[in-house]
């Protein structure tokens, strides 16, 4: 049956992107956000060319163009020794092999490029400042005064969404902690790369370091092992959290030990990855971005994945099928890269953290391999074309 109206649950970078997807098939959306305004949340975000190619045919790729950085490489670095492991060439090979730029922003960037298109779009309508304590047709339309006839559930890790599908994906915490703060670029030390995206790896732990053009910052991520603050987003790190930070990078070179003591205002950010389970509820539900599948940000991927939801599941409604045999083919379709995205990330995530003689063969496995191999690794991931490009 053809889709005329659809509830988006969450305005995020998933449920924004979906309002345009389904904008370019004349559908319309009600996005519906629980906060009064959208807060710049968040901080350095890494937009791989797969996710480019989808905003570039959204028409939102120009906006940011003009305000990121295409990085001139993807570096390894150790953390001990603050010796280059491996530089892949980024800038010079992205547009011509996977067809589409890599660049690095602020996330408020990309969302005010995505509300700004929404914004402007007469079939996608805001609601903000509506929570819903139960997501269900009925709800939503005392909402949004409109019976919809689909709901999209783009409501994040925490999703309430999620409550409507049957046996749908938990939330459960995966013991890192990510470390977020900012500084200044002329308060940078001089070991962080202006012009490129650097990992430093380390024992347990690791810091993945940018720039921030359009704010003149320094985005500095560092992930370790942590406790588990409870069912929050963020949380802002006290004086016992942030010494259990210098804590855990105690063997680190020196200089880490500088920078991360500096840190002015981190926030720390408990990750929580989703299981398996069902994305939909077989009749018109749909769960999308972390709401399905929250993974280990160890491939940053997970901006670009919810991008792929989003696109790829206008493509599939959009067939003329039956509402929920759409939804299965759909959810068919992206659990299996979703999976081969979380394996990977799963993969770096152990390599990244290695140790002992482990992290000594990881350092010249790095050191040796051509990074033409390492370019090819990311084919299946960086080259992907979405269904409907």
């Amino acid at each position: 049956m053809p889709i005329k109206t659809v509830a988006i649950v969450g305005a995020g970078i998933a449920g924004l992107t979906a309002a345009l997807s389904f904008a370019r098939y004349g559908i319309a959306t009600d996005i519906i956000e629980q906060a009064s305004e959208l807060a710049e949340v968040g901080a350095g975000l890494q937009i791989s060319p797969n996710a480019a190619h989808i905003l570039s045919a959204l028409n939102v790729l120009p906006q940011i163009e003009d305000m990121w950085l295409e990085p001139l490489s993807v570096d390894l670095s150790s953390g001990l020794s603050l010796k280059t492991l491996m530089s892949l060439p980024m800038k010079s090979v992205a547009r011509s092999r996977w067809g589409a730029p890599y660049g690095v922003l602020h996330r408020a960037s990309l969302q005010r490029a995505l509300l700004a298109a929404v914004s402007s779009n007469p079939l996608c309508r805001l609601h903000l400042g509506k929570r819903l304590d139960n997501v269900d047709t009925h709800t939503i339309a005392r909402t949004i005064f409109t019976q919809p006839d689909m709901i999209v559930g783009a409501d994040g890790v925490w999703s309430a969404t999620r409550y409507c599908v049957p046996n749908a994906p938990a939330a459960t915490f995966s013991g890192n902690v990510a470390w977020r703060f900012t500084l200044q670029e002329r308060d940078a030390p001089g070991f962080l790369n202006r012009h490129s995206v650097t990992a430093f790896l380390g024992p347990s732990a690791h810091i993945v370091a940018y720039p921030l053009t359009e704010t003149g910052d320094f985005n500095i991520v560092a992930i370790s092992v942590g406790a588990n603050p409870g069912d929050t987003w963020k949380a802002e790190a006290q004086r016992q959290q942030k010494a259990f930070l210098l804590q855990q990078f105690r063997h680190w070179n020196p200089a880490f030990a500088q920078l991360l003591d500096g840190a002015a205002n981190p926030t720390f950010w408990p990750l929580f990855q989703a299981g398996a389970g069902q994305w939909q509820d077989g009749r018109h539900t749909i769960l999308i971005g972390d709401a399905a599948h929250a993974m280990m940000p160890f491939a940053a991927q997970g901006a670009a994945m919810a991008i792929e939801d989003a696109f790829e599941l206008v493509t599939f409604v959009s067939r003329g099928e039956i509402i929920g045999a759409s939804l299965d083919r759909f959810a068919a379709h992206r659990m299996s890269r979703v999976d081969k995205a979380r394996k990977r990330a799963k993969l770096n995530s152990f390599a990244y953290h290695a140790r002992g003689p482990m992290r000594i063969g990881r350092d010249i496995l790095l050191s040796l391999r051509p990074p033409e191999q390492f370019l090819a690794d990311f084919d299946w991931l960086y080259g992907y074309k979405a269904e409907g490009l």
